[in-house]
């Protein structure tokens, strides 16, 4: 899929079927979060691939009950590494850095998930000391973003966007 085409396809999904993803989409996918651009090229971000169907019940419950994320055959929770960040970049790199650093990561992820014709949902709203049990993480590890994805099992809701022109203001 064309890049600007995979910007325009991607859409929030919610409902996945049962269909395993195969080995090397998953591989293709934690390749393009490897890619990304990190902070002094740290990567101070860590993946946590989840398959377990009791684990991912789990995270389910940590992010408020939304099941679709139980549903999916796969969720990539991303997590902040502050330390690894604030060996260079001090306080910034632990408050700031780590943050963009797995944001980022994600954000590859999804949109390399979408051009392999998946579907994915960007999901922010969790209790992270639940994630972290729920992945037997330290606190070391803060979790960022989990990210369902699978195939799609229901439509998009296609929302109208701001134009580029209302979200952007010009210095010259």
């Amino acid at each position: 899929m064309e890049f600007f085409e995979v910007l325009h396809t991607r859409h929030s999904i919610r409902a996945f079927t049962s269909q395993p993803i195969a080995a090397e989409h998953q591989r293709a996918i934690l390749d393009a979060a490897n890619r990304a651009p990190s902070a002094g090229n740290l990567q101070a971000y860590e993946i946590v691939a989840v398959a377990n169907r009791a684990v991912l019940r789990d995270l389910a419950s940590a992010a408020r009950a939304q099941d679709f994320i139980a549903q999916a055959p796969l969720a990539l929770v991303f997590c902040a590494h502050a330390a690894r960040s604030a060996t260079r970049y001090r306080e910034r790199g632990e408050s700031l850095y780590c943050l963009q650093d797995a944001t980022i990561a994600c954000a590859y992820a999804q949109l390399a998930a979408t051009a392999l014709g998946l579907a994915s949902v960007w999901v922010g709203a969790f209790d992270e000391a639940a994630v972290r049990q729920a992945l037997g993480a330290d606190a070391a590890r803060r979790p960022i973003a989990i990210l369902p994805i699978g195939y799609a099992d229901e439509e998009p809701r296609i929302r109208s966007r701001r134009k580029a022109e209302e979200l952007v203001r010009w210095v010259a």
